[in-house]
């Protein structure tokens, strides 16, 4: 059974975004900065995808044993490492560490690609990608690590930007797309889906119905209907709701914004429409998810 990364690091991490306050973005993506000493983990596969940002200023020697195949390397500053989730690999380095480990949930990466960058992934995600440089990824990982050292209000939203930062840059950069060699029109593709997605945000307020959307895909409202839900995973109506109660959930960060006021900015017709919706998505109401989320 797949494991988690945690679970069989030789030493405990210096920073750890597992133990921060204040932030929703563990949802996305765990953060651990290391400086441990040579020493080696053992092969597993795991359930999360890892990043591996190597930020030690002397090359040093490293194994990364991936899928069966030994890879024997010098790791230089700003070079990283994807392993993909589902692979197996292991690790031995022969020189102090600097490392910031980024572990990602593949369904939250995929949500997150849906309906931020309205970008439809590949089941794996990510290519395999044994070694490769990139200082832009690598600084982002250092604003993330710089933000674990205060566990406050502050640190809290430099992290949560800076997280967002890092996965948007990994995304559109190492992301796998799904293939789009078929025929337009008999599959849905990212372009369609960003059309799609454009129209429910620019919308988001007035009623959405399957014509409307099927209209922006240039589809029937049937075909369309098929093609979503077979690539996304969910109805349309499903989807438009799901994003509305994302969206109510993000504009609830404002305390000071009134329920009602946000039922009618995400497309409820009132606010007890609202309360039955956000409680069958989130399993509570607005004012429970409010209350335990500022606790």
């Amino acid at each position: 059974m797949p494991r988690r990364y945690a679970e069989i690091y030789p030493s405990s991490p210096l920073l750890n975004s597992y133990e921060m306050t204040h932030v929703s973005a563990a949802a996305l993506m765990e953060v651990r900065y290391f400086q441990a000493e040579a020493d080696t983990m053992p092969e597993e596969i795991f359930a999360e995808h890892h990043v591996l940002l190597n930020l030690q200023e002397t090359p040093h020697r490293v194994q990364n044993r991936r899928d069966g195949e030994m890879r024997d390397f010098t790791f230089h500053k700003n070079e990283i490492v994807v392993t993909p989730a589902g692979m197996r690999s292991g690790w031995r380095w022969f020189a102090k560490s600097d490392v910031i480990v980024v572990t990602l949930d593949p369904q939250r990466v995929e949500k997150f690609a849906q309906t931020e960058l309205a970008m439809l992934l590949d089941p794996q995600q990510f290519a395999d990608l044994p070694q490769f440089t990139d200082p832009d990824l690598c600084a982002a990982g250092v604003m993330l690590r710089d933000a674990l050292e205060n566990d406050d209000l502050t640190s809290g939203v430099m992290f949560e930007a800076m997280s967002r930062v890092l996965l948007v840059k990994l995304l559109e950069r190492y992301g796998q797309k799904r293939p789009e060699d078929l025929a337009l029109s008999a599959s849905f593709t990212s372009d369609h889906y960003g059309r799609v997605l454009s129209f429910i945000r620019a919308n988001l307020d007035r009623t959405i119905t399957v014509d409307d959307l099927a209209r922006e895909a240039g589809m029937s409202p049937s075909h369309f209907g098929r093609m979503f839900k077979e690539t996304v995973g969910e109805t349309p109506m499903q989807y438009v709701l799901a994003y509305r109660v994302e969206q109510a959930i993000d504009i609830m960060k404002d305390s000071a914004r009134a329920l009602g006021s946000i039922a009618l900015d995400c497309g409820f017709a009132d606010q007890a429409h609202f309360s039955r919706s956000f409680k069958q998505i989130t399993g509570q109401t607005p004012r429970q998810f409010r209350a335990a989320t500022t606790q």
